[in-house]
C-alpha cells in the first residue's frame, strides 16, 4: 500500500497530502456539526413553553429570563421577538422572521465548507491525473517511442491513485453535506413553529408604542411636519355710504 502511495513521485505526495488536508478538515467539520446540530443545542426543552406561560399571565421579564436560561437558537429568535413587545404583533413578528433567517445563515455557512471541500477534492485529484498523464508521455518522449510498461508505470500510478483519493475525500464530504443541510431545514422549521408558538399570546394585546417613522435614505427618525397653514380669505374693503346731494 505504501509503495503504491509513493509510486507516484514527488508531485503525487504532494498532491496526496493536499488531500489528506482536506480530509482531516472534513473530518473536523462533521465532529463540529454533530455536536452542533443536536437538537439539544437548537430546540432546549421547555423553553418554548415557559415563554409562553409567562406572556399568557404578563410576566415578560421571565419570560426574558427563561430564554436567557438556556442560550440556543430558540432562545435568540424569542428574545428578539421579546424586545418588539411594546410595538405590537407585526413588530414582533417580522423581528422573528429576520433572526430566524440570520440563524438559519449561520448554520448553513458552518456546512457550506463541507461542500466546498467535495467540490474541490476532486479537482485536485484531476490535477494528480493530468500530471501523471504528462509523466507517463513525458517518459515515451524522451525514448522516442521505446519506453516499455514498466517506464509509464510511474505515471499511470500516479494518474489512478491521486483520482482515487479525491474521490474518496469528496463523496463522504458532499453525502455528509446534504444530510446536515436537511437537518439545518428541519430544525429551523422547527424554531419557527415553536417561536410561533411561544409568542402567540402577543396577538392578542395592543401595542402600546407605535415606532417613528424613519426616513429611507438615512435610516434616521424623519422631522415631524410643520403644520400646514390655512389660506385666509382677503379682507374685502368696508363700504362707502352713499354721497348725499
Amino acid at each position: 500500500m505504501v509503495e503504491i502511495l509513493l509510486s507516484g513521485g514527488v508531485v503525487g505526495v504532494i498532491i496526496l497530502l493536499v488531500l489528506f488536508a482536506l480530509s482531516v478538515a472534513a473530518a473536523y467539520l462533521v465532529f463540529d456539526q454533530v455536536m452542533t446540530l443536536r437538537r439539544s443545542e437548537v430546540l432546549p426543552e421547555g423553553v418554548s413553553d415557559a415563554v409562553r406561560q409567562s406572556l399568557l399571565t404578563g410576566r415578560i421579564a421571565e419570560a426574558d429570563a427563561a430564554c436567557r436560561r438556556a442560550p440556543s437558537v430558540l432562545s435568540v429568535v424569542l428574545l428578539s421577538g421579546l424586545s418588539e413587545y411594546e410595538f405590537g404583533w407585526n413588530e414582533v413578528e417580522k423581528a422573528v422572521e429576520d433572526s430566524l433567517a440570520s440563524q438559519a445563515s449561520r448554520l448553513m455557512r458552518r456546512i457550506e465548507y463541507l461542500s466546498v471541500i467535495g467540490n474541490i477534492a476532486p479537482m485536485v485529484g484531476l490535477l494528480g491525473t493530468v500530471t501523471g498523464m504528462i509523466f507517463a508521455f513525458q517518459q515515451v518522449a524522451t525514448t522516442r517511442g521505446g519506453a516499455g510498461a514498466g517506464d509509464l508505470a510511474e505515471g499511470i500510478y500516479q494518474a489512478l491513485v491521486t483520482t482515487v483519493g479525491g474521490l474518496v475525500v469528496a463523496i463522504p464530504s458532499l453525502a455528509v453535506y446534504a444530510v446536515c443541510r436537511n437537518r439545518v431545514d428541519s430544525l429551523i422549521a422547527d424554531v419557527a413553529y415553536q417561536s410561533q408558538l411561544a409568542l402567540s399570546p402577543i396577538k392578542r394585546r395592543p401595542a402600546s408604542r407605535t415606532r417613528p417613522a424613519t426616513n429611507p435614505a438615512t435610516g434616521n427618525p424623519a422631522p415631524a411636519k410643520p403644520p400646514s397653514a390655512q389660506p385666509t380669505a382677503p379682507s374685502r374693503p368696508p363700504k362707502q355710504p352713499p354721497p348725499t346731494a
